[in-house]
């Protein structure tokens, strides 16, 4: 039996995941995570992952994206 963990939960989030939980779009998500050496990406392959308490610290400071 598999269960399934809820998104609020998740130490790390796939676009769409993230996408729903900070209600952010894709493409947004997607600029603001293709620099180089971005702190809350992780990448599995050419999977992106984004590390969901760090991106909520970034978004805290942040004033628009």
């Amino acid at each position: 039996m598999v269960k399934e963990v809820p998104i609020w939960e998740k130490s790390n989030l796939t676009l769409e995941e993230a996408s729903a939980y900070f209600g952010i779009g894709i493409n947004k998500l997607r600029d603001v995570t293709n620099e180089k050496n971005c702190p809350f990406v992780i990448w599995c392959g050419s999977k992106r992952l984004i590390k969901r308490k760090l991106f909520e610290a970034y978004l805290e400071k942040m004033y628009s994206i």
